[in-house]
């Protein structure tokens, strides 16, 4: 099953991430980063979640190299493979080697994932940092960045609603 985060109204404590939150979220996240004096030369989405979080950084901090690192954990609302895995197509860690990293994710939970993504990135001698719009007290590792803290279950706008299938032709 492909999971969305609307299929998880029948939670209680959720928040929910408008469109126009998202943006003000973003601003504010990139304001930290820039204002901490790291000035990341590459910015790395961790996908999915952090594929637009890790676009508005980009703009907001005018950083116009990009790429993305392809990790699966969550497998449905609050269900996860044991351990978080790599997923081809890998990233091009020849050209990270020894650069300034900013890598983005939407919201760090257990941290599992964070965790494995910046012990590899680190190992290419890169100076990495991490940002997210959110941070759960369950993690097992602080990002650098966080707009926000929340124990709630989030549901973002990006996925807000189910995938589109094709319309029915009469």
């Amino acid at each position: 099953m492909t999971a969305y985060h609307a299929d998880s109204d029948q939670l209680e404590n959720t928040e929910i991430l408008t469109w126009r939150g998202f943006g003000d979220g973003s601003r504010e996240l990139a304001q930290l980063v820039a204002d901490s004096g790291f000035r990341p030369e590459v910015i790395i989405a961790v996908a999915r979640g952090g594929m637009i979080p890790a676009g508005a950084l980009t703009y907001a901090l005018g950083v116009k190299l990009t790429d993305a690192i392809n990790v699966e954990f969550y497998t449905d609302v609050e269900e996860t493979l044991p351990d978080p895995i790599l997923l081809a197509p890998m990233l091009d860690t020849d050209s990270i080697r020894d650069r300034k990293l900013l890598i983005v994710d939407d919201v760090v939970d257990s941290g599992r994932t964070l965790a494995l993504v910046l012990k590899l990135l680190r190992g290419f001698g890169a100076d990495v940092r991490s940002a997210v719009i959110y941070a759960k007290p369950t993690t097992i590792i602080q990002p650098d960045f966080v707009w926000k803290q929340t124990d709630k279950w989030i549901v973002f706008p990006w996925s807000a609603q189910p995938p589109v299938t094709p319309a029915v032709s009469s």
